[in-house]
């Protein structure tokens, strides 16, 4: 038999029956769309978190006081101890080769007074190169400035919400603030960057490190932070960080966590949630190759006359097999592309009622979506087919 003529007898079966067909396929398309519709929220979801990270650049390496990972069991009666990040630990990771940008970062929660109000919120000591390192901009005014990291002045930059709340609409620039107990002058404002994870990024206020220890009474950083060249490897940094390092300390006692592996992670574990998401939508696919199976039964038992006068005739068993799967797979496949279009419109439609929530569906979701469609059509027409095809053709007519 011709492939045009099998195509032309499948469709033609399919449209014998047409509400029997329609709600055959209907299993189907619920299926696909509900797997389209969870992974595109997986999907875009995943793009949103990644977006919010690397909003602060991408090439980050971050190192703080301590190890995270230790091994072997604890020396007893040794009392243990972890030296501190110096300034002078600082000014040595800045000049390593490809490094573009350092800040030494304390921070702490403290009463910030101005214009006669008060306000506790996160004040942060961090250097110069703040603003750079973690991509973000001043709005009014300017940064701290590269001044000697023992001797930097009393400065002060306003989140955008510290500003507002301390000083409404009148510039600050040049206004004394009171940060604890110590007078900082206000040089720059920020621009509003929203929140962070939950954290309101703009209700803060950056005064120089050296000032930061002072404080909060520091002997050391609670972290450095390097921006790097783009295009450089992330371990060639992190080795030279060691080396750096364990000859000024003697000994590793530090942890070093880049942006690129952080971010690695994350990824890799928001694929697995898009993917248990997925699988979960495709659990209502079992239904609709239930369906297929009982339907495609039913059109063997119908059609008994057929396929014994099809046999008589010396159709091959191959033949009749691939007739039936091949209508098997015409209901899954159509079913599949509905379901495509009623899970991409669904998605659609959520994104415009609720903005805030990132859709996203990726081709090879939609591909992968339709050859699984297929696939169960082709697998559900199995048993049925194979029941046709070996039928005897003196049974099969006598039956009719």
């Amino acid at each position: 038999m011709l492939l045009p003529d099998a195509i032309q007898l499948a469709f033609r079966a399919v449209t014998a029956q047409r509400l029997r067909s329609f709600l055959t396929l209907l299993g189907i398309a619920v299926g696909i769309a509900s797997v389209i519709l969870l992974t595109s929220i997986g999907e875009g979801i995943h793009r949103f978190v990644l977006a919010e990270f690397t909003q602060f650049g991408t090439n980050i390496a971050s190192i703080s006081s301590g190890k995270v990972k230790t091994s072997g069991p604890a020396p007893t009666g040794i009392p243990s101890s972890v030296r501190p990040l110096s300034m002078d630990d600082a000014r040595s990771l800045a000049n390593l080769p490809h490094v573009t940008g350092m800040t030494a970062t304390v921070w702490g929660n403290t009463e910030v007074g101005a214009n006669g109000r008060l306000r506790r919120t996160t004040v942060n000591g961090v250097g110069a190169d703040m603003a750079r390192v973690y991509n973000i901009k001043v709005k009014t005014g300017q940064f701290l400035p590269h001044e000697s990291l023992e001797n930097a002045r009393a400065l002060v930059v306003l989140g955008a919400k510290l500003k507002s709340e301390l000083f409404g609409n009148a510039n600050p620039l040049g206004a004394l603030v009171r940060v604890g107990n110590l007078q900082f002058r206000v040089i720059g404002v920020m621009e509003a960057k929203g929140q962070f994870l939950g954290v309101d990024l703009d209700d803060a206020a950056y005064i120089p490190t050296a000032r930061a220890l002072e404080l909060y009474n520091r002997d050391g950083m609670m972290k450095i932070d390097l921006a790097y060249e783009e295009g450089v490897p992330a371990s060639h940094i992190v080795a030279a960080v060691k080396s750096t390092l364990v000859a000024r300390h003697g000994r590793e006692d530090f942890s070093i966590t880049t942006q690129e592996d952080m971010l690695r992670t994350l990824s890799n574990i928001l694929d697995i949630l898009t993917l248990a998401v997925g699988a979960l939508g495709s659990i209502s696919l079992l239904v609709g190759g239930v369906g297929i199976v009982t339907i495609m039964t039913i059109a063997v038992s119908e059609r008994t006359g057929e396929i014994g006068l099809m046999v008589a005739l010396g159709a091959p068993q191959q033949t009749i097999l691939a007739l039936f799967l091949g209508e098997a797979v015409t209901l899954s496949a159509i079913g599949g592309l509905m379901g495509l279009g009623l899970g991409f419109g669904l998605a659609q439609v959520i994104h415009l009622a609720i903005p805030a929530l990132p859709v996203h569906t990726p081709l090879s979701f939609v591909l992968l979506s339709e050859g699984i469609a297929v696939a169960i059509g082709l697998l559900a027409g199995v048993l049925p087919a194979r029941s046709a095809a070996r039928m005897d053709a003196v049974e099969a007519l006598r039956a009719e």
